[in-house]
C-alpha cells in the first residue's frame, strides 16, 4: 500500500512535464508563423524542386495566353451562333405561321401599289373611307379579271392545243428517227411503256395528290381573305399601324426605326410600280411578238409571262421557256427558234433599259443577291417566297444604309467639339489656287 502514492506521483510528474513541452513546441510554431524571418528559415529545409518541374509562379493568365486571333475568332464565333439560333427560332416561327406571313407580305405588296390611288383621291377632297373603298374594289376588281382572262383563254384554246400538241409531239418522234441520234422506234416505244407504268404505279401518289388538292385549295382562299383583309386596313389605317408598331420598338432606336420605315416604304412602293410596268411592258411585247408568229394561245402566254416577271430572273426563265415549248410542239423548229429571238431580244432590253431607267438605283440589287434571294425564299416558301424574297433584299438594304447613315450623323451631333489650340488646329486652313 505504501508504493501506490509513489507511483502515482511519478505518473503525474511525467504528464506534467509533457503539458510543458506540449506547450513550449506550440509557442515556438505561433512565433515561427508571425515571423518571417523564422518562417524563411524553416522554409529553406524544405528540398527544392527539381529542374524539370514547371515554374507554377511564371505560369500566365490563360486568358492572355491564348492567341490575339483566336479569341477574336471565339468572340465572334458565339455571337454567330446566338444569331444563327435566332434566325432559327424565327424561321421555324414563320414556317409554323406560313400562310399568314405570306398573305401579310402580299397585302403589303398590293398596299404599296394602290396606297398612290388613295392619296390622290384624298387630295382631290374625297374622304379616307370612301376613297379606301373605291381604291380596293377596283384593284381587286381587276385582279380578278385577270384571273378570269387567262382562265378562259385556256378553256377556249385547250382542245386546238391539245390536238397541236400531239401534231407536234408526233413531228418530234419522225424528227428522232430521222435524225443523226439513231433513236429507233423501239427505244421510243420503251420509254412511252416507261412512262405509262410510272404513272400506273403512282395511281396511288396520283389520287392522294388529288385529295391534297382539296386542302391547298382551303388554304389558298384563306389566304386571299386575309391577303384582301390585310390590305383594306393598311390602305385606311396604315399611318396608326406604322405608330402602333413603333411603341414596340425600344426608346433608344426609336427615331432611327421612325425615320427608316418611310424609306423602306419609298423603296417598296417603288419596286412594286417598277416591277409593274417593266412585267407589262414584257408581256405585251413578247405577246405581240408571239401573236404574229401564229403561236396559239398568245394572250394568255402573255398573261403568263406578266405573272411570272414578278419572280426576277427565274420567272423570266421560266416564262420565255414555257412560250419557246409551246411554239416547239404547235409550229415546228423555226418558230420556236423565232420566239426564242423574240424573248431574249425582249429581256434584254428590259435588263439594261427598262430596270436601270424605271427602278432606278434606289432600289437596285446585285444580280448574285437576287439568284441566292430567289433561291432561299423558294426553299423556304415555294413560290411565294421566290416572289417576295427580292422586295425584302432591297428593303432591308435600304434599312441598313439609312441605319449606318442615321448612326454617323448622330455620332457626329454628339462629338465634343475641340477647344484652346486644338480647335484652331483642327479648322481647316484655306488653300491658295494653284499657279
Amino acid at each position: 500500500m505504501s508504493r501506490v502514492p509513489g507511483w502515482l506521483g511519478r505518473l503525474g510528474a511525467g504528464l506534467t512535464e509533457m503539458s510543458e513541452r506540449y506547450n513550449e513546441r506550440r509557442a515556438e510554431a505561433e512565433r515561427e508563423r508571425d515571423d518571417p524571418e523564422s518562417r524563411t528559415l524553416a522554409d529553406e529545409h524544405v528540398p527544392p524542386p527539381p529542374d524539370y518541374a514547371p515554374d507554377i509562379a511564371a505560369r500566365p493568365d490563360p486568358a492572355l495566353a491564348v492567341p490575339w486571333g483566336v479569341r477574336v475568332a471565339a468572340e465572334a464565333g458565339w455571337r454567330l451562333l446566338v444569331l444563327a439560333g435566332t434566325l432559327w427560332v424565327l424561321m421555324r416561327v414563320i414556317s409554323a405561321v406560313q400562310l399568314v406571313v405570306l398573305s401579310f407580305v402580299i397585302a403589303l405588296l398590293i398596299t404599296a401599289i394602290l396606297q398612290p390611288t388613295v392619296a390622290r383621291l384624298r387630295r382631290h377632297g374625297v374622304p379616307r373611307g370612301p376613297a379606301t373603298a373605291l381604291t380596293a374594289v377596283l384593284g381587286f376588281v381587276v385582279i380578278g379579271l385577270i384571273g378570269w382572262f387567262v382562265t378562259w383563254q385556256v378553256m377556249e384554246n385547250i382542245d386546238d392545243l391539245s390536238g397541236q400538241i400531239q401534231d407536234g409531239i408526233d413531228e418530234l418522234r419522225n424528227w428522232l428517227l430521222n435524225s443523226p441520234f439513231h433513236v429507233t422506234d423501239k427505244q421510243i416505244n420503251e420509254i412511252a411503256k416507261s412512262l405509262r407504268e410510272a404513272v400506273g404505279a403512282n395511281t396511288d401518289q396520283i389520287t392522294s395528290a388529288g385529295l391534297e388538292g382539296v386542302t391547298v385549295v382551303v388554304e389558298a382562299l384563306t389566304g386571299i381573305l386575309l391577303a384582301v383583309f390585310s390590305t383594306l386596313f393598311l390602305l385606311y389605317d396604315g399611318k396608326r399601324i406604322w405608330e402602333w408598331t413603333l411603341k414596340l420598338v425600344p426608346a433608344a432606336a426609336r427615331p432611327g426605326v421612325a425615320g427608316a420605315g418611310p424609306a423602306a416604304w419609298r423603296t417598296l412602293t417603288a419596286y412594286v410600280r417598277g416591277t409593274v410596268i417593266v412585267a407589262l411592258i414584257d408581256a405585251i411585247f413578247i405577246g405581240l411578238g408571239i401573236y404574229f408568229l401564229d403561236v396559239p394561245m398568245a394572250v394568255p402566254l402573255a398573261v403568263f409571262i406578266f405573272l411570272f416577271a414578278f419572280i426576277p430572273l427565274v420567272g423570266a426563265v421560266v416564262s420565255g421557256a414555257l412560250a419557246v415549248v409551246v411554239a416547239l410542239v404547235t409550229q415546228g423548229v423555226f418558230t420556236a427558234v423565232m420566239t426564242l429571238a423574240v424573248v431574249l431580244a425582249v429581256q434584254q432590253i428590259e435588263g439594261h433599259i427598262l430596270q436601270p431607267f424605271i427602278l432606278g438605283r434606289a432600289v437596285r440589287v446585285h444580280p448574285l443577291a437576287v439568284v441566292l434571294a430567289v433561291a432561299c425564299g423558294g426553299m423556304v416558301a415555294g413560290i411565294g417566297g421566290a416572289v417576295v424574297a427580292v422586295p425584302l433584299v432591297a428593303v432591308t438594304n435600304t434599312v441598313a444604309g439609312y441605319l449606318r447613315a442615321y448612326s454617323q450623323k448622330t455620332a457626329l451631333r454628339h462629338a465634343v467639339p475641340p477647344r484652346g489650340a486644338t480647335a484652331v488646329s483642327a479648322e481647316p486652313t484655306p488653300q491658295t489656287p494653284s499657279e
